[in-house]
């Protein structure tokens, strides 16, 4: 399988996400992000960040993300449904569980701009002081 991005998903990450690359694995698209830079609150300011996108992006949403290394916060606080570890590209991942709800995902509209405004707007709520 070729990874193959709709053009406005790779124009997007060449201009924000200086050197990440895109992948396949399993049938699944992987879009790798290193040192994505993390909100104040957790225990490091960088983590490599990885996206996986079902057969059917972008008509098909994206679900949950992971971080390498695993990321938590500088309190000590659990961050719910990040506990699980999973392999993927050779190494071990911190799964950040997070679903869209139905109708969330708007096809046609929604891409991967609007997946990473989740992503960080997930991390702002899962950081210390966030609600």
């Amino acid at each position: 399988m070729t990874a193959v991005l709709p053009s406005h998903d790779t124009e997007y990450l060449n201009a924000k996400a200086p050197g990440h690359q895109v992948t396949a694995e399993a049938g699944v698209i992987c879009v790798l992000v290193p040192a994505y830079q993390l909100p104040k609150g957790f225990d490091r300011e960088s983590s490599d960040l990885l996206i996986r996108l079902a057969p059917g992006y972008p008509d098909v949403p994206p679900d949950m993300w992971w971080f390498d290394p695993p990321v938590c916060r500088t309190d000590g606080v659990i961050i719910p449904a990040t506990e699980s570890r999973e392999g993927h590209l050779g190494r071990q991942w911190q799964r950040w569980s997070r679903h869209f709800t139905a109708g969330q995902w708007r096809s046609g509209i929604d891409s991967l701009q609007s997946y990473f405004a989740l992503i960080r707007n997930e991390l702002l709520k899962a950081a210390p002081g966030g609600s």
